[in-house]
């Protein structure tokens, strides 16, 4: 894995591991890390980590397929307003024509794609946690490790979350594609035996279409059923006039990281 810094167009310091290979995976995927305010001057200090997909599209424009979220900035000011614990955020950047096959739990006959996401989970957990922990100063437990992302990156987050729930504790899911095989994530939640120790944020925009509100509403309603709590182990969101685009989760984004990293929790 290859080390450098990035451009100044990013906001903050960054590191880029290009091309990282995967014995699980036919794809590569490069992989940007966001490092807090202080990091290079307090060596001593270790720091949570959120590892998020699509990760192109979190903090800058030029490496975008879509637009950006804006995320190095809200960490920048949420950090520097004592809002939000200092923390690094690891940005894996979609692998293109692979992305539905790895952020998809199941095939989708409608489709005809999908399913690889247990693939890209053990990359994620296997390999690239690895590499993160033993390349940075993180605070490895399952309390300091979060996984998040949008559309189908919010599926295939709070997928691999119930499934590594002994790994990540904290879960970004914004407009998840609840829709992806007859609604395949409600059944998951729905067949779990009880809430395991995993603090939820899922939001939706109200003006994402047709079903995206109800879809969200059944995860959140499944969720509940099994025993998470709104308020604290959950935050459910409906963004009025919310769209599917990443200047809408660049707006959600700030909120997003004071519930699931407060600087005092």
């Amino acid at each position: 894995m290859s080390d450098e810094q990035r451009p100044h167009t990013f906001t903050g310091t960054f590191r880029m591991h290009e091309g990282v290979r995967s014995r699980f995976l036919a794809s590569e995927h490069d992989v940007i890390v966001y490092l807090p305010p202080g990091y290079e001057e307090d060596i001593e200090r270790r720091y949570p980590v959120l590892y998020m997909q699509d990760g192109q599209n979190l903090f800058d424009a030029s490496t975008s397929f879509a637009g950006e979220w804006r995320l190095d900035e809200a960490a920048e000011q949420m950090i520097a307003a004592g809002l939000v614990a200092p923390l690094i955020i690891v940005g894996v950047y979609n692998a293109g024509a692979y992305r539905v096959d790895e952020y998809t739990p199941t095939r989708d006959s409608a489709k005809r794609a999908g399913g690889k996401a247990d693939r890209y989970g053990r990359m994620l957990v296997e390999e690239l946690k690895p590499f993160i922990d033993s390349e940075y100063r993180t605070l490895p437990e399952p309390r300091s490790t979060g996984i998040g992302g949008s559309s189908l990156g919010g599926l295939v987050s709070l997928y691999l979350a119930l499934k590594y729930s002994g790994i990540f504790w904290n879960v970004a899911v914004l407009s998840p594609s609840v829709w992806w095989d007859n609604r395949f994530i409600v059944r998951r939640v729905r067949a779990l035996n009880a809430a395991p120790p995993l603090r939820v944020w899922l939001s939706t925009g109200t003006a994402e279409g047709d079903g995206v509100v109800a879809g969200a509403r059944r995860v959140r309603d499944a969720l509940v059923a099994k025993g998470w709590t709104e308020g604290e182990s959950l935050h459910y969101e409906e963004i009025e006039g919310g769209r599917h685009s990443e200047s809408a989760w660049a707006d959600v984004a700030p909120a997003m990281l004071h519930f699931l990293y407060p600087a005092t929790r």
